[in-house]
């Protein structure tokens, strides 16, 4: 079997079958970080973890536009922001108005969730991640790995290629700089 590392190097050369290689490989991986992510979210979420991956995949291994992979902590950290983008998209398709609006589908036997806003939190999220993206690029890859791909601080240290000791620095400062963020924002 194949190493991930040159099976992506292979998609790059635009090789269709290394691109069907690819997934089988990766799969169960991208679905625990897509069921990771998606345990977060509000109850009777529709998009299911197997459409998550299957929408990342594809977005990821586009033979028509092939992506520069460096390797598989690169590839694993584009799958968290093409989950990222997939979910916030969602997020704004529910609130646009075409879609209802600030409606929303409330439980009647959870008193919680008629206080809780998943959507508008995902979406303040998202602006704030992107806000501070552009100061400190590599303290927001971190939060990506580890907020919207599941990884765990030396996992996504791993992937960053750098300390784990480096990467509890910025998850603590990126924390606090999006709580405060967040809590200005409200």
């Amino acid at each position: 079997m194949m190493d991930v590392t040159q099976i992506l190097c292979r998609i790059e050369q635009g090789d269709l079958v290394a691109a069907q290689q690819l997934l089988p490989l990766v799969y169960e991986e991208l679905r625990k970080l897509a069921a990771a992510k998606l345990s977060k979210e509000q109850p009777g979420q529709t998009l299911q973890p197997t459409m998550l991956v299957h929408e990342a995949y594809v977005r990821l291994v586009d033979v028509d536009q092939p992506q520069q992979w460096h390797g598989r902590g690169h590839f694993f950290g584009a799958a968290a922001e093409a989950m990222r983008r997939i979910l916030v998209e969602k997020a704004r398709r529910k609130r646009s108005q075409k879609h209802g609006g600030d409606l929303r589908r409330v439980e009647l036997d959870d008193p919680a969730a008629a206080i809780e806003n998943p959507v508008e939190d995902l979406l303040a999220l998202d602006e704030a991640l992107t806000r501070f993206e552009q100061q400190w690029p590599d303290k927001a890859r971190l939060v990506k790995l580890k907020y919207f791909a599941g990884l765990a601080i030396p996992e996504a240290s791993q992937a960053m290629g750098i300390s784990t000791a480096t990467a509890e620095r910025y998850w603590r400062f990126a924390r606090a700089w999006l709580h405060s963020e967040l809590k200005s924002s409200h």
